[in-house]
């Protein structure tokens, strides 16, 4: 968590974490962090698409049982909770996106 929360932190003050690389499937401005404690994988996807705010989108532990790939059930939160973000950054701050 401590490793998560910091790396959150580089992206609040327009930095880009080491541990981040694009998630893939959502387009531009859709991250993943990365980060493995004692034999787990576990991961963070955020988005930084808005220009005043920041949304993480899920976390979760990777168990694919298919090996590298992420489970659909994941891969299908993250695609509806970047709708719902983008519903409430509507809501509170208007249209604009960058």
């Amino acid at each position: 968590m401590d490793d998560f929360g910091y790396a959150l932190s580089v992206v609040q003050y327009g930095g880009m974490p080491p541990s981040a690389k694009a998630w893939k499937g959502e387009g531009a401005g859709v991250f993943e962090l990365v980060e493995d404690y004692r034999g787990d994988a576990f991961r963070a996807v955020y988005t930084v698409r808005f220009e005043k705010a920041i949304y993480v989108l899920h976390c979760f532990q990777k168990k694919s049982p298919s090996g590298v790939r992420t489970a659909r059930h994941d891969v299908s939160l993250v695609h509806e909770r970047l709708r719902a973000a983008r519903e409430d950054y509507e809501v509170r701050y208007g249209r604009k996106e960058d």
